[in-house]
């Protein structure tokens, strides 16, 4: 299978990439190496091991860029569309930039593959569409007409632009709701990335709230599993446009995942408490039953095992 991979350098991309290539798959991807969140070096790193592979090819290029944007998906099988602007607490500043980037760039995603015949799409959405509410667990059919921030917003006009394409056009377009994802190589931003790196260098941890915000933490390997179904289910797709929530369906309240971090790293925190931030939601909870049935989705890495694993490749890597 050849598969158009969009944000193959991020986060998740580059180790979706790493994943189809192992299976003799033929990856087309598309990065431009933004470093709003992170230095161009990191996009490289998570890039390495897929750069002189001989069925992966690589463009480094924005996704307003046609010709680049065409030259990527032709011949693609699949298309998997991660590439976007990532961030709540960004997105408050940089609302127009984060519709350019993710919203412009899924229609232009769109646009390509309607104008090349490619009929299977998988495309990254978030969990943040759900907006702020308290009723548990978030199911695909509820409601989701206040995302709380612009990102939100526009990963929610990405789903809208979806669902008309798959009216249009013979395709089978899927978009994932990611919770939350953690994992090796995840944003510095995140808050797991971000309260061990505060913890190890013994410098205080910001909280914001009360500290019982509650996630639905999700490990990237259950992340890629989810992805992996959602290509095949492409091929037989129960209808021209569907949703899938991705979750661990468990939520760690924030105290909780300090503790965690506290004994995976042998290091005591100092919490500094704050108040809660624009953009904030009180809790996320994925109902996963339709991914289940669908997709054959079954996370498998509770948060007490992810968190294990992230400070080893920590350690790992500091070590290296």
């Amino acid at each position: 299978m050849r598969v158009a991979l969009t944000g193959c350098a991020g986060f998740i991309g580059s180790q979706l990439a790493q994943r189809l290539l192992g299976q003799g798959h033929e990856v087309a991807g598309l990065d431009c190496f933004d470093d709003t969140l992170y230095p161009v070096s990191r996009h490289e790193q998570q890039l390495a091991p897929c750069l002189g592979q001989p069925r992966f090819q690589f463009l480094r290029a924005d996704l307003l860029d046609e010709i680049a944007l065409q030259q990527t998906l032709r011949g693609a099988d699949v298309v998997v569309h991660l590439a976007a602007l990532a961030g709540v607490r960004p997105s408050l500043s940089q609302a127009r930039r984060y519709f350019r980037s993710n919203v412009e760039g899924t229609q232009a995603v769109l646009d390509a593959c309607a104008a090349l015949h490619i009929g299977r799409v998988v495309v990254a959405s978030s969990s943040s569409v759900y907006g702020a509410r308290s009723t548990v667990p978030f199911h695909e059919d509820d409601p989701v007409t206040a995302p709380a921030s612009p990102y939100a917003a526009s990963k929610r006009a990405c789903e809208l632009l979806c669902s008309t394409h798959a009216s249009l056009h013979p395709a089978a377009v899927i978009a994932l709701r990611f919770f939350t994802v953690f994992g090796p190589w995840q944003r510095p931003d995140m808050a797991i990335a971000k309260f061990a790196a505060l913890i190890q260098a013994e410098q205080p941890v910001p909280l914001f709230g009360s500290g019982q915000t509650a996630r639905d933490y999700t490990y990237v390997e259950d992340i890629l599993d989810g992805i992996e179904g959602a290509i095949a289910r492409t091929a037989q797709p129960v209808e021209p446009f569907r949703i899938y929530n991705l979750g661990g369906h468990h939520t760690t309240p924030l105290a909780r995942l300090v503790d965690l971090l506290e004994q995976a790293l042998g290091k005591r925190a100092e919490r500094q408490w704050l108040p809660v931030q624009p953009g904030d939601v009180p809790l996320t909870c994925a109902d996963i039953t339709r991914a289940h049935s669908e997709l054959a989705y079954q996370p498998k890495i509770s948060i007490e095992e992810g968190i294990r694993r992230y400070t080893a490749w920590l350690a790992q890597t500091a070590a290296t």
